[in-house]
């Protein structure tokens, strides 16, 4: 596959946007026959299949992971050890369900931590206002 532009590259963004847009407009089912190849790309494109996607050239720098980072990893694993999600369910709620915008837009163990905050609170385990009181009290101690 040769290179990508970033004209080539933004033009299928936008396509996709138009078929997953953040609020979704409703639309009539197009004929078959209006469906092009770019429609068709946008239409069966999932938000985490990203391989074989256009991109442009991106230089790759190995790094260690940060200590949230790896304080991430071990939560969720412990997580998983009590039960209360398995990888399967991690990963499908991580790279599926979470939508274009903040897969893209949030770094991979922050798309970790958004979903087991997620999954804490759609299981009971807690409620929201509980996370967000425990957030509040978190940010207060390290403002000093």
């Amino acid at each position: 596959m040769s290179s990508s532009t970033r004209e080539e590259v933004l033009r299928h963004l936008q396509s996709v946007g138009f078929v997953q847009p953040a609020l979704h407009k409703q639309t009539q089912a197009p004929y078959p026959d209006e469906v092009d190849h770019t429609l068709y790309r946008a239409y069966t494109r999932s938000v985490h299949d990203v391989g074989g996607e256009a991109d442009v050239p991106i230089r790759y720098e190995e790094k260690e992971e940060e200590q949230w980072e790896l304080n991430t990893f071990a939560t969720c694993e412990c997580l998983a050890w009590r039960g209360v999600w398995n990888a399967e369910e991690r990963r499908r709620r991580q790279n599926v369900d979470i939508g274009q915008t903040a897969y893209l837009g949030l770094p991979y163990y922050g798309r970790w931590l958004l979903t087991a905050a997620r999954i804490m609170v759609d299981k009971q385990y807690v409620t929201l206002t509980e996370l967000v009181n425990k957030i509040d009290e978190v940010k207060k101690r390290h403002e000093h």
